[in-house]
């Protein structure tokens, strides 16, 4: 594998600051999707046992990319745009579009999982095994929307996952610059979690099919 092929911490922190440049109350669309696409390295390279949220951001990040040149790159500017836009032209009650919000809904809880599973990963030694925290992480954010299936696949995965250290190895380009960026990398990810969740409790959002 080469090393432009592994997640890169210090890239993904640097888009996900680039998204809270706008309206203090708003979050710019386009640094959103490229720090997903590196978030999604680390999804992929955790292995099988991610593969399904891997393949689901994928297809997300797709969506969203592909409405901003259907519907014109100014609406989907930035998140508080999108959803201006959908709810005025009663495009979220529309069966045949594929909606921007409820698209960005999947990848704003596939935030949460990753914001938190960083964060547990920064208290472990570097010879503790991450299976534990991934549990709890998962326990805590996306096993809230997911059938038990899935959930009791992800429960028995998880503890093939390696010790902190080999999994950094295994999917950072620097493994150092990671464990010194995670706390302001973390900082970043909650303003922008903090952001998305206003903006959906506000416009009542968050029960979107």
């Amino acid at each position: 594998m080469g090393s432009e092929d592994k997640f890169c911490l210090t890239v993904c922190e640097g888009y996900f600051a680039q998204c809270l440049e706008g309206q203090e109350d708003d979050v710019l669309m386009d640094p959103y999707l490229n720090g997903y696409k590196e978030l999604n390295k680390f999804f992929q390279l955790l292995g099988k046992v991610f593969g399904f949220v891997s393949s689901d951001v994928k297809s997300k990040v797709e969506i969203l990319e592909e409405l901003k040149t259907k519907e014109g790159k100014e609406n989907f500017k930035s998140f508080q745009k999108m959803i201006a836009y959908e709810k005025d032209s009663g495009l979220l009650e529309k069966k045949d579009y594929v909606s921007g919000c409820r698209t960005l809904l999947r990848l704003h809880r596939g935030l949460d999982f990753i914001r938190e599973f960083l964060r547990q990963l920064g208290t472990l030694s570097p010879d503790d095994k991450t299976g534990t925290c991934c549990q709890n992480a998962y326990n805590a954010t996306l096993a809230n929307f997911h059938p038990w299936l899935i959930r009791k696949g992800v429960s028995v995965a998880v503890y093939g996952l390696p010790t902190r250290d080999q999994l950094l190895d295994r999917v950072c380009k620097d493994k150092q610059a990671a464990v010194e960026a995670l706390p302001r990398t973390l900082e970043i990810l909650k303003q922008v979690y903090d952001r998305t969740q206003s903006m959906y409790t506000a416009h009542d959002l968050h029960g979107l099919p």
